[in-house]
C-alpha cells in the first residue's frame, strides 16, 4: 500500500495578518506565577534554640529540592536533598545531623549556634528541568548572662571622689541599661555615661549617691539585670548637736548631755569643759552639779576615714533662779470710749525677783503724761484714753537668766469726732466757723446792695433820659416805629456821679460841686 499523498497547494496570506501574528506573538506572555520565597521563623535565633526557614509559593511538581549554605549553588555547601518521588533525603557536605527537611521544602535547624549566622539558599528542581531559587537568612545570638557591676573605688569620700561603675561582662551586640533606686537613670551633669553605656561614672560623689545601682544587658533575644549595688559614700561629720537644749539648770540635778553628728562612719567624740578635755565618749553624765559646773561645754566629732572633724559649744547656767514663766495681761476693760474713760493693764506672774517692761504695737511703751506704771511696773494705766492708744498691748517679765512674753491684748477706742490731735484745734476750727459765717453774711449784705442799686439806677436812668432828649437828639432817631424786635437798638443812660467834698474847717469857703455827666452807650442784641 504506497502512502498517501495529496497535492501540495500555496495559500496566500495578507501582508496585514503576518503583522499581527508578530505582534500577539512579541508582547504575549504566559500567566505569571508567584515568587518563590523563604522565610526564617524565627529571624533572631537564642542560641541553643531552632530555627524554622518556611518556604512560600513553591512551583507545581516539582522533582525535588537542595539547601545550600550562603547565597548561592554550591556543591561544596550543600547541606540536605529531597526526591520526592521517592520521599528520599539525601546529606549533602554541609550537613551537621542538625538539620531536618520536609515535603514542603521547609528547613529545620536545631540547636543553633553563632556559626549558623547567615544566609541560606534553596533550590527547586522542576520537571521541565529549569530550576528556582530562592535565599533567606536569620542571626543566632546568645543568651545574655547575667551581669554584675564593679566599682573602681569601694569607698569614696563624700565631695571629693569620682566612681566609675562598669558593667560585667563586656558582649557584642548588647545594649547597657542603668538603674538607680529601681529608676531608669536620669540626665545629670554629675552623671556620665562611656563605653557603649558599659562605664557609669559619678563625678564627684555625694552621700545621696549611695544607690542602688543595678545594669541591665539586652540584645535581641534575652535581657538580664544585675544584683543590686550599694556606694558606701563616706561622709562627715556635720555639725554636731548637743541635747538636750536646756541652758539653766538647779543645783544638785544631773547633767546628763549627749551629742550626735551625721557620719559614715559614725563619728569619734570627745568632750570638753571651758576648754579642759573630759572624756572620749558620745555621752557626757554629772552627777549632782554645783555652781561651779556652769560654763561652755564642747562637743568634738571625728572622722578617720574623711579626715575631718567638727565641733560644737554649749553654755550651760547652774543657778538658784529658775526661768521665768510665761505672764499673762489682765484689763479692766478692753472697749473704751476716748476722753472719757480710764484703762488698767495688769501683768500677771507668780515668778519672783523679775522685772517687767511693756509693748505697744511692737515697741516699746512711749513715754505720756497719760501712761503710768505702778511701782514694779506691774500695772499699765492710761486715763484719759485717746484714740492713739488703740492696739495691741504686752508685757515681757525677765530675770538674769531668762524672759518671757505674754500674749498680746487688744484695746479699742471708740470715738465720735475727728481728732484734734491729728487736726484742727478746738480755737482754730471755732475760728474758721465764725469766719465762714462772716463771709457769708458779707456776701449776702453785698448782693443786697447791688440788686438795690440796680432797681434805684434803672429809675434814675429814665428820667435822665427824658430831661436830656432834646440834648441828644443828635446820637439818636425816635423809636416809637421800629419793631419790637429789631437789631442794633442804642440807648444812651445818663449817670450823675457826685465827687466827695474833702473835709474842711469852718473857716474855708464851700467849693462848689462839680457835676460830671458821662453817657454810656448800651447795645442790645
Amino acid at each position: 500500500m504506497g502512502h498517501l499523498s495529496a497535492p501540495l497547494h500555496r495559500v496566500r496570506v495578507p501582508w496585514q495578518g503576518l503583522l499581527l501574528t508578530a505582534s500577539l506573538l512579541t508582547f504575549w506572555n504566559p500567566p505569571t506565577t508567584a515568587q518563590l520565597t523563604t522565610e526564617s521563623t524565627p529571624f533572631n535565633v537564642a542560641e541553643g534554640k531552632e530555627v524554622l526557614l518556611l518556604v512560600h509559593n513553591l512551583p507545581q511538581n516539582p522533582l525535588g529540592y537542595n539547601w545550600y549554605k550562603g547565597e548561592m549553588v554550591d556543591a561544596n555547601h550543600r547541606i540536605i536533598g529531597y526526591v520526592i518521588s521517592d520521599q528520599l533525603t539525601t546529606p549533602g557536605p554541609a550537613y551537621s545531623s542538625r538539620e531536618k527537611i520536609y515535603p514542603n521544602a521547609s528547613l529545620l535547624i536545631q540547636n543553633v549556634t553563632q556559626n549558623d549566622t547567615g544566609f541560606y539558599t534553596l533550590q527547586v528542581i522542576k520537571s521541565d528541568l529549569v530550576n528556582e531559587e530562592a535565599t533567606g537568612q536569620f542571626h543566632v545570638y546568645p543568651e545574655t548572662p547575667k551581669p554584675f557591676i564593679s566599682s573602681n573605688n569601694s569607698n569614696p569620700v563624700e565631695d571629693n571622689d569620682a566612681v566609675a561603675l562598669t558593667c560585667e561582662p563586656g558582649t557584642q551586640d548588647t545594649t547597657y541599661l542603668w538603674w538607680i533606686n529601681n529608676q531608669s537613670l536620669l540626665i545629670s551633669p554629675r552623671l556620665q555615661l562611656s563605653n557603649g553605656n558599659r562605664t557609669l561614672t559619678l563625678l564627684s560623689v555625694t552621700r545621696n549617691d549611695a544607690g542602688p545601682y543595678e545594669c541591665e544587658i539586652q540584645n535581641p533575644v534575652s535581657a538580664n539585670r544585675s544584683d543590686p549595688v550599694t556606694l558606701n559614700v563616706t561622709y562627715g561629720p556635720d555639725t554636731p548637736t548637743i541635747s538636750p537644749s536646756d541652758t539653766y539648770y538647779r543645783p544638785g540635778a544631773n547633767l546628763s548631755l549627749s551629742c550626735y553628728a551625721a557620719s559614715n562612719p559614725p563619728a569619734q567624740y570627745s568632750w570638753l569643759i571651758n576648754g579642759t578635755f573630759q572624756q572620749s565618749t558620745q555621752e557626757l553624765f554629772i552627777p549632782n552639779i554645783t555652781v561651779n559646773n556652769s560654763g561652755s561645754y564642747t562637743c568634738h566629732a571625728n572622722n578617720s576615714v574623711t579626715g575631718r572633724n567638727r565641733t560644737t559649744v554649749k553654755t550651760i547656767i547652774v543657778t538658784e533662779l529658775s526661768p521665768v514663766v510665761k505672764p499673762q495681761i489682765k484689763a479692766s476693760k478692753t472697749t473704751v470710749t476716748e476722753d472719757k474713760d480710764s484703762v488698767n493693764l495688769t501683768c500677771s506672774t507668780n515668778d519672783t525677783g523679775i522685772s517687767i517692761s511693756w509693748f505697744f504695737e511692737n515697741q516699746s511703751l512711749p513715754s505720756s503724761e497719760r501712761m503710768k506704771l505702778s511701782q514694779g511696773n506691774t500695772t499699765l494705766s492710761i486715763n484719759p484714753v485717746k484714740r492713739e492708744d488703740a492696739g495691741k498691748y504686752w508685757c515681757e517679765v525677765f530675770n538674769s537668766i531668762s524672759k518671757n512674753q505674754s500674749d498680746p491684748i487688744m484695746l479699742t477706742v471708740k470715738y465720735n469726732y475727728p481728732s484734734q490731735e491729728n487736726g484742727l484745734s478746738a480755737g482754730a476750727i471755732a475760728g474758721i466757723v465764725i469766719g465762714v459765717l462772716a463771709l457769708v453774711a458779707l456776701i449776702a449784705v453785698a448782693l443786697a446792695c447791688f440788686l438795690h442799686f440796680r432797681k434805684t439806677g434803672r429809675a434814675s436812668d429814665q428820667r435822665d433820659l427824658t430831661e436830656h432828649k432834646p440834648s441828644v437828639s443828635n446820637h439818636t432817631q425816635d423809636h416809637s416805629n421800629d419793631p419790637p424786635n429789631k437789631m442794633n437798638e442804642v440807648t444812651y443812660s445818663t449817670l450823675n456821679f457826685e465827687a466827695q467834698q474833702p473835709t474842711q474847717s469852718t473857716s474855708a469857703s464851700p467849693s462848689p460841686t462839680a457835676t460830671e455827666i458821662i453817657y454810656s452807650e448800651v447795645k442790645k442784641k
